[in-house]
């Protein structure tokens, strides 16, 4: 029986660590004084363009690795205002211009962050 609960808890602890890990690799980066990418300045949307799309991604294991990256990712896209990811909610809503971006477009870049298989997106209302 506690052998059992010693082998779950490496489990677990190994699975935290290894969907953690492109944050991780981006601590490690920091240190040694590398760069990394800083969040785009977006222009200015014309008001009739602006679209907001709200959407349940499933698959995130963590606020930090899963749905920090996803918001980053979604954040830096061309014509996307303003990206919010709730990793407790599993949901993400984004504003964006229509004329660059659209509900496909999120979803793809969304479902091909990190493997291409971890996170699916469901429920697209815009």
């Amino acid at each position: 029986m506690k052998l059992t609960k010693i082998i779950a808890s490496l489990a677990i602890a190994g699975l935290v660590l290894v969907s953690c890990k492109k944050e991780e690799d981006k601590s490690l980066a920091i240190a040694k004084g590398e760069k990394t990418e800083t969040p785009k300045e977006h222009k200015p949307i014309a008001a009739e363009n602006v679209q907001t799309a709200s959407f349940t991604i499933d698959g995130m294991t963590c606020a930090v690795g899963c749905a920090k990256t996803i918001e980053e990712e979604l954040a830096n896209l061309d014509g996307v205002e303003k990206a919010a990811v709730d990793f407790e909610k599993k949901t993400a809503t984004v504003t964006f211009d229509k004329t660059v971006q659209n509900p496909e477009s999120l979803t793809k870049v969304v479902q091909e962050t990190g493997d291409g298989k971890t996170y699916k997106v469901s429920n697209m209302k815009s």
